[in-house]
């Protein structure tokens, strides 16, 4: 039953983030583009401020994986790497704590690359 209740949790915030999407893109003049970085920037601001930690305690991969998600990361390891190596940890620890995350879409990205073959879109 508990995994069944992490499931719905999960699915619910990951739902409420994805809404939150489509709203802004449909409601607004803003780009796709636009709204994933201020996803990964509201993840940096929510987490450097406290905010984000009970998120993530509460809804899980629902809050983990999403791109405010990788922001919370990016600003936990830059947190981390400050404590332990001063200011020279702002600039590694960021890279450090996504660094799996960002091969992950490198390497699937190549894949997907190889795979297919990309077309010319069409503007008519």
């Amino acid at each position: 039953m508990e995994v069944a209740v992490n499931i719905l949790k999960a699915f619910l915030v990951g739902g409420i983030f994805c809404a939150i999407g489509q709203i802004l893109i449909d409601k607004t003049n803003l780009t796709p583009a636009r709204i994933l970085v201020a996803y990964v920037v509201a993840g940096v601001i929510l987490g450097g401020i406290g905010i984000y930690e009970p998120i993530v305690e509460f809804a899980g991969a629902g809050a983990s994986v999403p791109l405010t998600g990788f922001g919370y990361t990016l600003s936990k390891g830059v947190k981390e790497a400050v404590d332990t190596s001063s200011l020279w940890g702002a600039l590694t620890g960021g890279l450090k704590a996504t660094a799996a995350g960002i091969t992950a879409a490198i390497l699937f990205g190549l894949i997907m690359g190889i795979i297919f073959k990309s077309k010319e879109k069409n503007s008519t």
